[in-house]
Formats: structure tokens, sequence, C-alpha cells
């Protein structure tokens, strides 16, 4: 089972992650996320644990719990493939955002000069 940890403290290292659900059973591994340019903790990480039951205890044992100063969320995590259609989503989004705010930010100054030249024209009518 995947399992989201999640509010870590920004110290924790993946052995400290690993250490903490080791005693609850087997890890497979245990990976704290990190920003890719600065190479600091995003303050959450996913842990695999072998064993669903022993991944269950975990979760229950460990949820809302204080580690290192910080209360940690402890949740299965969702399939890669839910996340994936999330992250096309958001993808999109910003695909959309970027190009309406760049050049349609352009057009709405351009548009509402031309439509308020239009506005003095119907007001001739």
């Amino acid at each position: 089972m995947n399992i989201y940890v999640g509010n870590l403290s920004w110290q924790m290292t993946d052995e400290d992650l690993r250490n903490l659900f080791e005693q609850h059973g087997t890890v497979a591994s245990a990976k704290i996320v990190k920003d890719k340019v600065s190479g600091r903790s995003k303050g959450f990480g996913f842990v695999e644990m072998e064993d669903d039951g022993e991944a269950q205890q975990a979760i229950t044992n460990l949820y809302d719990s204080e580690v290192m100063g910080r209360k940690i969320i402890v949740n299965e995590s969702q399939p890669k493939q839910q996340g994936g259609g999330s992250g096309g989503g958001g993808g999109y989004k910003k695909r959309s955002f970027g190009g309406g705010g760049s050049g349609g930010g352009g057009g709405y100054k351009k548009g509402g000069y031309d439509r308020g030249g239009g506005g003095g024209y119907n007001r001739d009518y």
C-alpha cells in the first residue's frame, strides 16, 4: 500500500520517515518529495508498505500525531491515474490561463478602446 504523509517538518529526512513507519511494519520505500530547483523538502512524502494490514495500522496510529514538532497527516495515497488526470487538467488550465492572460489581456485593452470608440459611434445615432 502506498501512503501519503503530509505536514512534515522541513528537517525530516527519508531515513527519519522510514524509521517512523518501520515501527508499524515492513517498509518497502520512504521518500520525501523535494523541490527540483532548491532541493528543499516540500513538506510531504510517500511511504510504501508491503502488507496492507500493517499499512492500515500505521495510518491509524500515526494520523494526527506529532512528529518533530508538527502534526502529520497520514492517508492512503490515491492511485497515480487519478493524480495524472488531475495534473492533466491543471496543465490544461495553466495553458488556457497563460494564453488568455497575455494574449487576452492585450485583447481586452484593445477591445476596450475599440468598444469605447464604437460606443461613441452608437451614441451619435
